[in-house]
């Protein structure tokens, strides 16, 4: 870290988490931290679901939840940004506090439950960017006291069709109760179909991904693959956090409720990934997220079979100029190796994490 990022960590640090969160957006939103000289490389760039990414790094929701700051996210050198995830209704989400630091660990447990200013407040920032340059996609999930789930990401797709350049449908957060049950293949298959129906009655068809658990076992994987395929989604986000506590050093903190991200999850996410590769075959996409700090670790995601790769604890960690970071050794990687595209890395060690245990 520079010391101006390390700086801005510790400042950040003497605040509740959920209160540094806020004061990072109020940062972007006037401009600052500036990002560095933009990384570009020809040998970075992934053409994926008609989709052409500058580069395979990019932010993961949950960090830009309301579509306040995705050009300032471009700006610090992501190849793409994910907003979200964004409900019909606004919603407050979990009693505070809600979000904790696992410093240690370089980790974070959250229990935020779908906090966001809904639909209409996010549709007005989308639209209002509407012709800009720059890839976004929109994160969207059902209220927690829904009577009618599935309809709520019918609803999802209708309204943000026109502005997202991708739509992910989010059925794997743990913080909203019961939401992950629609991972079992008879709710899925009735989910995707109403999706892909609700997506082709849209004037505009992004690609629609599916984000999963990484708390799933193999023949639940099996039963997502399966409904993926049949159904023709364009692709597989893994994972979100996870529910299970790996051995951490956090004490202090490693007990409270909610999801786990960061370093932690790196392992198990990565194991995921390579079997939903195996299980989906070589052509689906899939973004791989969960644990990326360095430029090795976005790496290794690649090679373990992600197509793209996400972020956002790291972040936290190590700084608005991790980007910058990440793609500059991306590049000093694929010349040392002399490789035409980043995407020849991909795959090259599925079979050794595929081969794990979950």
């Amino acid at each position: 870290m520079s010391l101006f990022d390390r700086v801005g960590q510790k400042l950040l640090f003497g605040f509740d988490p959920e209160a540094a969160h806020g004061l990072s957006i109020a940062a972007l939103k006037c401009g600052l931290p500036v990002g560095g000289r933009p990384v570009r490389d020809a040998r970075l760039k992934v053409s994926l679901c008609g989709i052409d990414f500058p580069n395979p790094l990019g932010m993961a929701a949950g960090y830009d939840k309301n579509a306040e700051v995705p050009d300032a996210l471009l700006g610090l050198g992501f190849g793409f940004a994910e907003v979200g995830t964004v409900t019909p209704l606004p919603q407050v989400g979990n009693p505070k506090p809600r979000i904790f630091r696992l410093t240690a660990d370089e980790a974070v447990i959250n229990r935020l439950g779908f906090n966001n200013e809904g639909h209409e407040a996010a549709e007005r920032r989308l639209a209002a960017r509407r012709g800009r340059a720059g890839i976004v996609g929109v994160n969207i999930g059902a209220n927690k006291d829904s009577a009618d789930r599935v309809s709520d990401y019918e609803r999802g797709v209708t309204r943000f069709a026109p502005y997202a350049s991708y739509l992910t449908v989010n059925i794997s957060s743990p913080n909203t109760p019961g939401l992950r049950n629609m991972q079992a293949r008879e709710q899925l298959g009735e989910l995707l179909s109403r999706i892909i129906a609700a997506r082709s009655a849209a004037a505009v068809q992004p690609p629609v991904f599916l984000k999963i658990a990484p708390d799933l076992v193999e023949a639940e994987l099996e039963d997502i693959a399966a409904e993926v395929t049949e159904k023709q989604i364009d692709g597989v986000i893994v994972s979100n956090t996870t529910i299970s506590r790996p051995s951490l050093r956090s004490t202090g903190v490693a007990g409270e409720t909610g999801g786990l991200s960061g370093k932690p999850l790196f392992e198990r996410s990565t194991i995921v990934l390579a079997k939903m590769r195996k299980l989906l075959g070589p052509d689906r996409t899939i973004i791989g997220v969960g644990g990326v700090s360095t430029t090795e670790t976005a790496l290794e995601k690649i090679r373990a079979g992600a197509d793209l790769v996400q972020l956002y604890t790291g972040m936290i960690y190590a700084g608005p100029a991790l980007p910058g970071r990440i793609l500059s050794g991306m590049i000093r990687f694929v010349e040392k190796e002399q490789l035409k595209s980043i995407r020849d890395l991909r795959d090259n060690r599925l079979d050794f994490w595929a081969s794990k245990q979950l």
